[in-house]
This record gives structure tokens, C-alpha cells and sequence, in this order.
């Protein structure tokens, strides 16, 4: 029966963990910078920065290349420096780590909350140190943090709470009663990618919102090497500017090709969210039958776009061993997101997490890391592929 079964699958097409939903409104899109000349940060970016702050009730949004230089400008705007301490989630994307340590600065490692997968607001408080100048949360996989416990705790300290939001565009919070999207802000800044594997894509690209205009001229001005002078209103002035470069700064630039696809691609995120939220929904329900696997958990203050849908698997339950049967059975996986404290690149690097040892102090982060497995969600996921995918974790786990 198992052997049939098996047959049967690997003759069915390959189902991937990710696939962007892209089409000719996209290919249409990108021809307008092409056609006029003008490639690189130009009018589609001043318009996608203008749809994507009124998008997400933000006064202020500045493009950028990717969402780690999202991060670094956050940062560098928030005044960290050499000497200081961000608190972060190790159970996180190498970037975001990396952004801090671009700074000079030290990531200070907190665990996080299962099965959430986001930073535990209440280990937060226990590591801030007179060195302390910033919190680095994340909006791990798309599902929104605990930002209401952050926010008083980072106001009532007197530190700035920077959001990584790579993943959850489109995301919400209930906020005061109303339902707001993530990247209001509700911190002091927020940070978005549009990497393929994201809910919105231009291919790569970066987004940072804030409520400062003093910050969104910094970030302006550091995308573009420092200069005083932006290319777009040197080539549109009637008489001669000469540009200065007033300070350091870097080639952070998103193109018009990215910004036009990223319009097309925000007319459709409420079809997106609405889509990835009944497959979410669905998992839940096809999984419940399956002893020991924990289903991830949305707050009832969330909605999670559902980037990506992570369960737990039993520790009986080999996690390479599982995603091994299922890839031999056509279906991708991933295993849960990394541990940046356990990465080579962080081996000996200036990184701690407090006065306890990371194996105790990081358990949660460990657990989901080693346990944690992500199930294949994409846009134009059918109820059959969802049910192979099902029927194939069955057969993994031997249920």
C-alpha cells in the first residue's frame, strides 16, 4: 500500500515551498521604465514609496535595495553605533543580526515564544544594559509580534524599537480596537523585503516606514551615496546643479523596473492575503488529526499573512529524516528558520544572551529551529496539492 502510494506521488509534478504570483500585468509593468529611458530610482519608485505608505497608514516610506539595508539605515538612523547592545531574536534570518554588527554593535540574543516563533517580550526587559540602544523585533514568517508589550516596554525604557518586517507585508494588529497593517509604524521604524519568496515581490527590493521626517530624509539621503543633490531633480531642473556628497553614504537604490513591478504586485496583495489565509486555515484543519504535530498559533490580535505555515514535529520525528521522505515524494520543505548564534559565521563573533549559557538561554529558539518544518504555501496552491502535501507528512511520520 505505502509502496502504491509512493509510486503514485513521485509520477504527480513537483510541488515547490514558495512560488511568486507573477503574470503579464507584471511583464506590462516593467516595460514603462524600459520604454522611457529611465531605469534606475526614478518616478515608479517616488510612486510605489507613495501606494506602499498609503498601504500600510505609514506618513513616511523610503525604497531601498533590500530589506537588510532597510535594516542597517534603521539602525543607523536609531544612533546605534560601536559600544552599543541590540536585543534580537537569534531565531531569525542571518540579516538581521548582520545589520547590527554593520553598525559596529553588538546583537544581544533573546529567545523567542513557541509556537508564535516570535521574541518573547517578557525575556526583553531581563537583558537590557545601560549599553542598550535598540530592540530589533521580527515579524517572524509573516505573523505579527507582540508589539503592544514591546512598545511600552522600549517607550518606558527609553529605547528605540527598530521592527523587521521582511515577511509580513500585509500583515495586521489590532490596534486601539481598529485593525491596522504592519509598518504603521507602531515602533519608531519598520523594515520590509520583496524577495521572490515574499508575499510581495519586485524580484529583490527593500521598504522602510516611519512616522519621523527626520529619519526619512536621513534614509534618502544615505541610499544615494550621501548626495545632497537626488539624480531625479538634477535632470529635471532648468539651470545647472552641482551635487555634493555631504556624508557617508551607500548605493542602497531600488530601480523603476523593481518599483513598477511592486505597483502591479500591491493591487493584488489583498487577493494574495485573502488566498494564503484560507490555505493557512485549511492546514489547520487537515492537520489536526495528526498526533503530537503543533500547529503554529495566530494571536487573536494577529493576522498573519502566512508567509510561510511552520509546524512543530514530535522530537520522535526525525526532522531531516521527514523532509528527506517528502522531497522523495515530489513536495519541498524547509526545516525551521536558522539560529544565528549557531551559524559559523557567529562563532567567536561579539554576541552574548545574557549571563546564562545559550542552550538554556535559547531553548524555544533551539526546539524550533531542530523541530520546525515548513509546509509548501504559495498563491496558486490547489486543495489537491495541499492534500498530497498532508498525505505525505502522514507517510513521514508514519501515521
Amino acid at each position: 500500500m505505502v509502496i502504491a502510494r509512493l509510486e503514485q506521488e513521485m509520477s504527480q509534478p513537483f510541488i515547490p515551498i514558495a512560488k511568486p504570483w507573477v503574470g503579464e500585468t507584471e511583464v506590462e509593468a516593467a516595460q514603462r521604465p524600459i520604454r522611457s529611458g529611465w531605469l534606475t530610482q526614478g518616478p515608479e519608485v517616488a510612486a510605489f514609496e507613495k501606494e506602499f505608505a498609503s498601504l500600510v497608514g505609514a506618513p513616511h516610506a523610503c525604497a531601498v535595495s533590500n530589506c537588510t539595508t532597510a535594516l542597517h539605515l534603521a539602525l543607523l538612523a536609531a544612533g546605534v553605533g560601536p559600544g552599543d547592545e541590540v536585543i534580537v531574536p537569534s531565531h531569525t534570518y542571518i540579516a538581521t543580526a548582520n545589520s547590527i554588527r554593520y553598525c559596529g554593535a553588538t546583537p544581544v540574543f533573546v529567545d523567542i515564544e513557541l509556537p508564535t516563533f516570535n521574541i518573547d517580550p517578557a525575556l526583553v526587559e531581563l537583558l537590557i544594559t545601560p549599553k542598550t540602544k535598540a530592540v530589533l523585533s521580527v515579524h517572524q514568517m509573516g505573523m505579527p509580534c507582540d508589539l503592544r508589550a514591546l512598545i511600552d516596554l522600549c517607550r518606558r525604557r527609553g529605547i528605540v524599537l527598530v521592527e523587521d518586517a521582511a515577511c509580513a507585508s500585509g500583515s495586521e494588529i489590532l490596534w486601539n480596537g481598529h485593525w491596522e497593517k504592519i509598518g504603521r509604524p507602531h515602533g519608531d521604524v519598520a523594515c520590509f523585503s520583496f524577495h521572490p519568496r515574499k508575499v510581495v515581490t519586485t524580484g529583490d527590493g527593500g521598504m522602510v516606514t516611519t512616522s519621523k521626517p527626520e529619519w526619512d530624509a536621513k534614509f534618502r539621503l544615505w541610499r544615494q551615496h550621501g548626495m545632497s543633490v537626488p539624480d531625479t531633480k538634477r535632470h529635471g531642473s532648468k539651470e545647472v546643479l552641482f551635487e555634493a556628497h555631504v556624508e557617508l553614504g551607500f548605493n542602497y537604490r531600488m530601480t523603476d523596473v523593481q518599483a513598477a513591478i511592486g505597483r502591479e504586485q500591491l493591487k493584488r496583495l489583498p487577493e494574495i492575503i485573502s488566498r494564503r489565509r484560507a490555505i493557512a486555515e485549511r492546514y489547520h484543519s487537515l492537520l489536526e488529526v495528526l498526533p503530537n504535530i503543533t500547529r503554529p498559533h495566530e494571536p487573536e490580535w494577529a493576522r498573519s499573512n502566512w508567509q510561510s505555515y511552520c509546524v512543530l514535529l514530535p522530537e520522535s520525528a526525525p526532522q531531516k529524516v521527514v523532509m528527506q521522505t517528502m522531497l522523495d515524494m515530489g513536495i519541498a520543505t524547509r526545516r525551521g528558520v536558522m539560529c544565528i548564534h549557531g551559524e559559523p559565521a557567529y562563532a567567536g563573533a561579539n554576541w552574548h544572551c545574557g549571563t546564562r549559557p545559550p542552550e538554556e538561554a535559547l531553548r524555544s529558539s533551539v526546539a524550533a529551529h531542530g523541530r520546525g518544518l515548513m509546509l509548501p504555501l504559495f498563491y496558486q496552491m490547489t486543495d489537491g496539492e495541499q492534500d498530497r502535501v498532508v498525505e505525505a507528512l502522514k507517510v513521514a511520520l508514519h501515521v
